[in-house]
C-alpha cells in the first residue's frame, strides 16, 4: 500500500465496513503504524490498474497501543513481539476468491521481517455467518477472548456500523495468530 492508494482504500473500506470507518487522517495514522525502516506491512490488491478489490491494514509490533480490548496476560508470546491486524477488506463481489488470504500472507511476511512473531486481531463476530472469525481461524488464528460492544464508542462518535448504525453493539473476538518460524 502506498499513499496513492488511499482514495480507493477509503472508498472500499467505508463501503464494506460502514461510513466513517476510515477517514483520511485515520488512514494515514494506520499506514504509518505499519512502517518500519521503509518496510510496509499493509497491502492492496487490484483487479486491474484502476479497480481496488482488497486491502489489509497491519501495524508493526510496538507501533500500536494495547487498550482495554487486549488481554496480553492470555497471549502465548510477549506483547512487544505482537503486531496488529487492523482490518482485512475485500470487495463484496470478490469475497471468497482467496484475496484476503493472500493479503494476510503478505502482511505476515512483512511483519516477520519487522521482528514480530505473532499478530493480534479483533474480529467482527456479527459478520455474515461469522465469516471474519472463520477466516482468521482457517489461517491459524486462536480465540483469546470475546469482547461485547467493542465498537460502540466509535459508533457513538460517528462510525455507522453496517449492522447497528450509530449505536453499535457488535462483539469482537480477540484472536492471535502465531507466525511460522522463518528458515
Amino acid at each position: 500500500m502506498q499513499p496513492e492508494d488511499f482514495a480507493a482504500v477509503l472508498q472500499l473500506g467505508n463501503l464494506v465496513h460502514g461510513d466513517g470507518y476510515l477517514t483520511p487522517a485515520v488512514l494515514q495514522q494506520y499506514f504509518d503504524r505499519g512502517l518500519v525502516q521503509q518496510q510496509n506491512a499493509s497491502f492492496v490488491a487490484y483487479a486491474d490498474a484502476n479497480q481496488l478489490v482488497g486491502f489489509r491494514l497491519a501495524f508493526a509490533a510496538g507501533q500500536w497501543v494495547l487498550d482495554q480490548w487486549c488481554s496480553p496476560d492470555l497471549w502465548p508470546v510477549p506483547p512487544e513481539k505482537v503486531a496488529y491486524f487492523k482490518c482485512n477488506t475485500v470487495a463484496p463481489a470478490q469475497q471468497g476468491s482467496g484475496i484476503g488470504g493472500k493479503l494476510l500472507q503478505l502482511s505476515i511476511a512483512a511483519l516477520q521481517q519487522q521482528g514480530a512473531i505473532a499478530g493480534l486481531a479483533h474480529l467482527w463476530q456479527q459478520s455474515p455467518g461469522n465469516a471474519a472469525v472463520k477466516y482468521f481461524s482457517r489461517h491459524g488464528g486462536v480465540l483469546i477472548k470475546e469482547h461485547p460492544d467493542k465498537w460502540r464508542a466509535e459508533s457513538l462518535q460517528g462510525y455507522a456500523c453496517v449492522r447497528c448504525g450509530f449505536d453499535c453493539h457488535c462483539s469482537a473476538a480477540e484472536m492471535i495468530l502465531l507466525f511460522p518460524e522463518q528458515s
